[in-house]
């Protein structure tokens, strides 16, 4: 008898009908005699009517209220999923994230979970009961309504999980696992059957959109091991686990792409110490997160300039705040480019290989990409590119690494 967490996104429980095959699937594992913890999330497509329906009222909706509103589209769909397990002949138990337990910091919109009390949900496996769980929601030391944010259910799950001490956290999704590239992309592309915690991390930051950054993080924090699966079928997905050393022999694992950044430029910054500071400051200070970072020579001597990278949707929001940072410091001329993407291979197998970046940038140059900006870590090479060339990046890179061959031994 194993103890599992299992987690339905929207599209898994988009329609009354999906609700009914996805608590049958649940009631046949419940059947088998494994102690089921499942979490939903709201169906697709109900989070963004019920933001809209806030912004009809005011384009700043007041943070509580919102999450108030929004922790309503996961309320329906453990309601409807537990009728359907009921009618099934079987007994299921729906709980709110308050009714759950589970604890989180005040920050709405983008809460953290800090603590779980497992004991009504222990007291509801031990009578026999599915329980269900709304994803995305917590509640705070104020007993106010909190949500994670986008992608929260994947963290509802993974937490659960460690708090629980699970024996395994399956996500189910609309695709069947963790693919080399996005299938979308390139026909190519091959489902990865093992995955590192830390590629999937990379990947997760880097573009992919199978499973959400925080929940991968949770997962390695406390050696979850998370199964990514497909809702529609019984085949096996992609375990996503602990570094093993046969990983470390498949050099580069999956290509990522994400074309929701923009890149800016502050030219002509006096070289001295504390400019950087200066600049990023009041760009953190509004909230917007930077992710590349280059500074180079300007020609001039004693000036240089600073090229990063931010969230499309921060995009004119940042310019504002570096045009003015760029007067007050007595900089040159400040350049926007919102029409980028940043392309990147991902492998544990980097760190013990050498020519993998040679490969990447010799494999772009042939195809005449131009590369805009680099970043690296120990397992990663990102790439900044004109929008325009990204999905024949993805392509290049895919058969530059052969990556729709399956590894040797």
């Amino acid at each position: 008898m194993a103890l599992v967490v299992q987690k339905y996104g929207g599209t898994s429980v988009g329609t009354i009908e999906r609700i009914k095959s996805v608590a049958k699937k649940v009631v046949d594992r419940h059947k088998k005699g494994d102690r089921l913890v499942v979490v939903l999330s709201a169906m697709a497509g109900d989070t963004d009517k019920l933001l809209n329906m806030a912004r009809e009222i005011t384009p700043e909706p007041d943070p509580r209220e919102l999450d108030v509103l929004l922790a309503t589209g996961e309320q329906i769909t453990i309601a409807l999923f537990s009728i359907a397990v009921k009618e099934m002949g079987y007994e299921a138990k729906s709980l709110t994230g308050y009714q759950a337990k589970i604890q989180t910091d005040n920050h709405h919109g983008r809460a953290r979970i800090h603590d779980i009390e497992t004991a009504p949900i222990l007291e509801n496996l031990d009578r026999g009961r599915i329980v269900v769980v709304a994803g995305f929601q917590g509640y705070d030391s104020e007993g106010n309504i909190t949500t994670l944010g986008r992608g929260g259910s994947d963290t509802t799950a993974v937490a659960l999980a460690a708090a629980l001490g699970a024996d395994i956290c399956e996500i189910y999704t609309d695709v069947d696992g963790v693919y080399t590239t996005d299938p979308n992309v390139y026909d190519k592309a091959r489902r990865i059957p093992k995955i590192s915690y830390d590629e999937m991390m990379e990947m997760a930051s880097l573009g992919a959109k199978v499973l959400h950054i925080r929940s991968v993080e949770f997962a390695k924090k406390y050696n979850v091991p998370l199964h990514v699966r497909s809702s529609f079928h019984d085949q096996p997905g992609t375990l996503v686990v602990k570094e093993e050393p046969s990983m470390e022999k498949v050099v580069v694992s999956g290509v990522t792409y994400d074309k929701d950044t923009s890149r800016i430029t502050i030219t002509e910054i006096p070289d001295i110490p504390g400019m950087a500071a200066k600049v990023f400051t009041p760009i953190s200070d509004a909230g917007i997160v930077v992710d590349m970072i280059i500074q180079g020579s300007s020609g001039e001597k004693g000036l240089a300039n600073l090229s990063f990278t931010v969230p499309k949707a921060d995009f004119e929001a940042a310019m504002k705040i570096v045009e003015k940072i760029s007067r007050e410091i007595g900089a040159g001329p400040v350049h926007g480019d919102p029409n980028i993407a940043k392309v990147s291979i991902i492998g544990v197998g980097m760190r013990h290989h050498a020519g993998v970046a040679t490969k990447m940038f010799n494999s772009l140059s042939r195809a005449n990409i131009n590369i805009l900006m680099i970043s690296t870590s120990e397992i990663k090479i990102s790439c900044v590119i004109d929008e325009r060339c990204t999905e024949l990046a993805v392509r290049v890179l895919h058969d530059a690494f052969n990556l729709d061959r399956e590894p040797t031994e």
